[in-house]
């Protein structure tokens, strides 16, 4: 045989034994796949030995695998095989997943941002780590309320500063209050994840150069991709240089996106109002937004766009584009400067500034809100752009509901219906300056009562080419 051959087979074969080497079976560790056995600790077992041996791939074959808390390490890659699924298990009187570690800083944010160990994966001073593959995480035995209780698990995958993470191509499903709470993480990378939850989907809080794509998130009770920023780590953080684009997201009936049948049986959401689904800029601001932008996304039976800042944060370079919605249950569009301030006592109030919004379409918007565009006295929203915005309403309010006065709610939690009915059936635009439309259509299927605009302590609003029903119209502000 040439010599040539011989040394590129020999190479070739230690190339193959050292990536081998380099792949720790649970099923080797004790892991039994049988959906009883917890074999939560045999998976903990593989990732301490690849820890000690540099990192390497956590290989999860097909099989149900019922899991308390599994710790992430450096360098870990956990790859779950088709047909795997990494089951949460139900807490016992003996068993359950890790304690809740302490947190001073827990009366600034809920329960479930606080708090990281308490989870089915979680991760904490990490770096390099990977999780990935087509199978599935059931979060089964998580809860999707905020237990203080000792063993009990309330999120699926939680990482607090981590840098280098990539979670990708799993389907995952009922995972508690949140399926991912990142806080703190840089350089994190969401792709072609499919989530179908009871709450939150991402909570993406307080991180830096993040992209989020191809991403199918179901959340009937709750915000289906939220960026936010919190004072959970004790100091304020910027969320900033964040990319979200290509993803679905949606309020169906929980477990019906996965499976395929759609189902709307018009569930309450925690706050008593109807489906959530959305993509979501706040409510947790202490920090700041800078440098987000969201493109090609869809929304469908949900509510709508959120940029939301209360705790002090500053909102700030905001790009969004090409977006489609079907059937919202609230405002299309909710810009809210407010000051609930949950943030250490002499924090001043945020800000809200350079926004772009463009090429939305949204049909069969709740006609009780317009889009809204709410400052307050002390907290003017700046600098922000809509163009070529086409907006479809059931209509058929009147004259009368043009005429409420609405109440300020300063210190209020942001959701387009602490207004009640707004007597805009366009926009409503509060405590701003700087505003301009272009391009703006509006169409109503029965005839609306309420003016287009109407503004409230606002400064240089231009419109260009406004339109409703297709015919062009002259903007009267009623101020």
């Amino acid at each position: 045989m040439n010599k040539t051959i011989i040394i590129c087979l020999w190479i070739l074969f230690l190339c193959t034994n050292i990536l081998q080497a380099k792949i720790y079976n649970v099923k080797d560790f004790g892991a039994v796949g049988d959906g009883q056995h917890i074999d939560s600790e045999a998976i903990n077992q593989a990732i301490v030995q690849a820890a000690r041996e540099g990192g390497g791939t956590i290989y999860i074959p097909a099989g149900e695998y019922a899991c308390y808390s599994i710790r992430l390490a450096n360098q870990i890659h956990l790859y779950l095989e088709q047909g795997a699924t990494v089951v949460a298990a139900f807490p016992t009187a003996e068993k359950g997943y890790d304690k809740a570690e302490p947190n001073p800083h827990n009366s600034f944010q809920d329960f479930g941002h606080s708090h990281w160990k308490n989870s089915l994966i979680w991760g904490i001073n990490l770096q390099d780590i990977t999780i990935s593959g087509p199978g599935n995480i059931d979060g089964k035995g998580l809860t999707r309320e905020e237990s203080r209780r000792d063993g009990v698990g309330n999120k699926a995958i939680s990482l607090k500063e981590c840098k280098n993470v990539t979670l990708k191509d799993l389907s995952m499903f009922r995972c508690g209050h949140f399926t991912l709470l990142a806080t703190g993480v840089d350089n994190l990378t969401l792709n072609n994840l499919k989530v179908d939850t009871n709450r939150d989907g991402f909570d993406i809080d307080c991180c830096k150069n993040v992209r989020i794509s191809r991403c199918s998130v179901n959340t009937p009770w709750d915000d289906a991709i939220v960026l936010k920023s919190s004072y959970a780590l004790g100091y304020f953080k910027d969320t900033e240089n964040v990319t979200i684009s290509d993803c679905f997201v949606s309020g169906y009936d929980r477990g019906s996106m996965l499976c395929g049948t759609w189902e709307l049986d018009e569930p309450q959401a925690p706050d008593h109002g109807y489906r959530t689904g959305r993509i979501k800029l706040g409510t947790e601001s202490s920090g700041g937004f800078k440098n987000i932008t969201v493109t090609n996304c869809i929304f469908e039976h949900c509510r709508g766009l959120a940029l939301e800042t209360v705790d002090g944060g500053h909102l700030e370079d905001i790009e969004i584009s090409h977006i489609t919605m079907r059937h919202i249950v609230n405002a299309s569009i909710f810009l809210r400067l407010g000051a609930r301030m949950r943030s250490p006592e002499g924090t001043p109030a945020g800000s809200m500034k350079r926004i772009r919004i463009s090429h939305i379409n949204a049909y069969d918007v709740d006609s009780r809100y317009s889009s809204i565009i709410s400052g307050i006295p002390n907290g003017i929203i700046e600098d922000v752009t809509f163009d070529h915005i086409h907006l479809y309403y059931k209509g058929g309010y009147t004259k009368e509901d043009g005429k409420r006065e609405l109440p300020e709610q300063e210190k209020v939690y942001p959701e387009p219906w602490m207004f009640g009915t707004i007597p805009a059936k366009g926009f409503y635009i509060s405590h701003a300056k700087n505003i301009s439309f272009h391009h703006i259509n509006f169409y109503y299927e029965k005839p609306d009562g309420r003016p287009l605009f109407v503004t409230k302590d606002v400064e240089n609003i231009r419109f260009t080419d406004i339109r409703e029903n297709g015919e062009d119209v002259s903007i009267t502000i009623n101020q």
